[in-house]
């Protein structure tokens, strides 16, 4: 299952990127973010964070998340309300 979302803030991507990663890693699910054709897994820690942060994700940019696992649906979600929360995404 994958998702596509557009970032809305104008700051840098470090405190999105340990958000994404500590999300991700509550759930059994492989999920993976992926952006301008890279793919990074979010559940790789603590060298996700540093692999999110080098795709260099901008303001107005799109990214895409992918969850594959039992509870995939979950984790997108629970995802996205926690960028949605911080003003990451809309």
């Amino acid at each position: 299952m994958a998702k596509q979302y557009k970032v809305t803030m104008s700051s840098g991507f470090a405190r999105p990127a340990t958000l994404l990663v500590r999300v991700a890693c509550i759930f059994t699910s492989k999920i993976y973010l992926e952006y301008k054709g890279k793919s990074v897994d979010l559940k790789n820690s603590p060298e996700s964070i540093m692999d999110v942060m080098s795709l260099g994700i901008e303001n107005g940019s799109e990214f895409s998340l992918t969850a594959e696992g039992v509870d995939q649906l979950q984790a997108l979600e629970t995802i996205e309300n926690c960028l949605v929360k911080k003003k990451i995404i809309k």
